[in-house]
């Protein structure tokens, strides 16, 4: 990348950054439903996959991603936060937007975000603003499949102006109680919110009462749900040199020898969830084996449990909340010395 391109990209970052932070929320779709009014709708241009929760949200969008894209598919991921650059939270096609992709789509709609202030009691934030960016990006390429992790909650997030075909919601637990609730079914009413009327549902295990509201929310929209234990498991799980080998039953197959090069229990299950979000996406179209095989094989998800050196081993993880601090020592108990 040269110098001109690097500066460009810096300055689109310092003017997103200058927006509220994503630690200043103003819970409402009112910004970013007039900002996609205004962009012409670009998020139901493409068939969309959600994906909500509180832990395993990231990697299950990538594995999704992996799968699909392996399966022929453009993929569009939009996933928060970023670790390194800010690009990272706009993939295509498995890989961070392209620089000049970036700029000019970010040049081509920008206008948008000063319209959108100027009609709102709050300016759009930092997330809202990169959420329009990528809606815009995934149509502009164009995708066949913009593939949406959620920031933070369900019902307000910016995010969740999109019409998914799947919705996948993945374990919930105690976080962000400033704005999502103090107990634990609070939480899950507002990330229940994604959950959309002929969207199919795949439910990781959960907490019986988040269980029951999940349930009760599918219910009243009539959705198809699969449920981790019941519709789908992880049948097999074996510690392997680099990762884990799965055995999962999905809602139409059962798929055998599936190398996952990343570790951890939960993250079988974040696998799981993806394999049949896949399998919902294609519909009555079965997926190819192989192509499983490959999604699950590129698998990254960075940040998480990864190891970024031997002798001494140097484990980075992104757990920030109980729940995720739990999964983390589980982790480091069962599958190291």
């Amino acid at each position: 990348m040269d110098a001109d391109t690097r500066e460009r990209l810096k300055a689109i970052e310092q003017a997103l950054l200058a927006r509220w932070p994503e630690t200043r929320i103003e819970p409402s779709l009112d910004r970013i439903s007039l900002l996609c009014d205004a962009l012409g709708s670009p998020q139901l241009s493409y068939p969309t996959i959600h994906i909500g929760g509180t832990n395993g949200k990231t990697s299950t969008t990538r594995f999704i991603d992996s799968l699909l894209f392996a399966h022929g598919l453009r993929t569009g991921r939009f996933t928060s936060p970023h670790l390194e650059e800010f690009r990272e939270r706009i993939s295509i096609n498995g890989e961070m937007i392209d620089a000049n992709e970036l700029i000019f789509n970010f040049n081509d709609i920008a206008a948008y975000f000063d319209f959108v202030d100027s009609k709102s009691p709050h300016p759009v934030s930092f997330f809202e603003a990169v959420t329009g960016l990528a809606m815009a990006s995934f149509s502009e390429h164009p995708v066949d499949v913009g593939i949406f992790e959620v920031g933070m909650g369900g019902t307000w997030d910016a995010t969740n102006v999109i019409q998914p075909t799947v919705t996948v919601i993945t374990p919930i637990g105690m976080d962000h109680m400033e704005y999502l609730g103090n107990t634990i079914e609070e939480i899950a009413e507002t990330k229940a919110g994604i959950l959309k009327e002929g969207a199919f549902a795949v439910l990781a295990s959960q907490e019986p009462s988040v269980a029951k509201i999940l349930l009760k929310r599918a219910a009243e929209l009539g959705v198809d749900v699969a449920r981790e234990g019941i519709e789908y498991e992880v049948m097999e799980r074996k510690v392997a040199v680099g990762g884990q080998l799965l055995t999962i039953r999905g809602t139409k197959d059962v798929y055998s020898d599936l190398f996952l090069p990343l570790h951890g229990r939960h993250q079988a299950g974040n696998a799981a969830a993806a394999l049949v979000a896949a399998e919902a996406f294609f519909g009555d179209q079965h997926l190819d084996l192989e192509a499983v095989k490959a999604g699950f094989l590129a698998a990254t998800s960075p940040g998480r449990f990864e190891i970024i050196r031997r002798d001494p081993t140097v484990i980075l993880d992104a757990a920030h909340n109980p729940h995720g601090a739990k999964t983390l020592a589980n982790t480091m108990q069962e599958e190291f010395t």
